[in-house]
C-alpha cells in the first residue's frame, strides 16, 4: 500500500484524543470493563420533590447517555483503524480486499470499506 499511513496515524491519534476528551465530559471509564464508558449523572441543585427538575435531570442523563454511546462507537472505530495501521492492513477494503480510495480515507480515516462497498 502506498498510502501515507503516518499521516492517517496522526489524524486518527488526534481524533482519539478529542473523542476521549468529549467522553470525559459526559461520563467516566468503566473500571470493570476495558474500553467501556458509563454516563455519570450530573449532581446539581435539584430539589428531588420537584417533579419537573427530576424529569429534566432524567432527560439530560438519557441524552448524555445516547451521545456517549455514539462517541464510544467512534472511539472503537478509531482504535481499530490505528490497530490496522500497526498490523499493515489499513486502507484495505474488508469486503473485497482492494485499496480504499484516498479521498474516502481523508473523509473518514477509520473507514473499513471502499466506495463500492460503503
Amino acid at each position: 500500500m502506498t498510502k501515507d499511513t503516518n499521516h492517517f496515524k496522526e489524524v486518527l491519534t488526534r481524533e482519539s484524543v478529542e473523542l476521549e476528551r468529549q467522553l470525559g465530559t459526559l461520563g467516566r471509564k468503566n473500571p470493570d470493563e476495558a474500553g467501556d464508558w458509563e454516563t455519570v449523572r450530573k449532581e446539581g441543585d435539584v430539589d428531588e420533590a420537584d417533579e419537573l427538575d427530576v424529569a429534566e435531570g432524567i432527560e439530560t442523563y438519557e441524552n448524555d447517555n445516547a451521545v456517549l454511546g455514539q462517541l464510544e462507537i467512534q472511539l472503537k472505530n478509531v482504535t481499530e483503524a490505528l490497530a490496522r495501521i500497526e498490523d499493515g492492513t489499513f486502507g484495505k477494503c474488508s469486503v473485497c480486499g482492494n485499496d480504499i480510495e484516498e479521498d474516502r480515507l481523508e473523509a473518514s480515516p477509520s473507514a473499513t470499506t471502499c466506495k463500492t462497498h460503503m
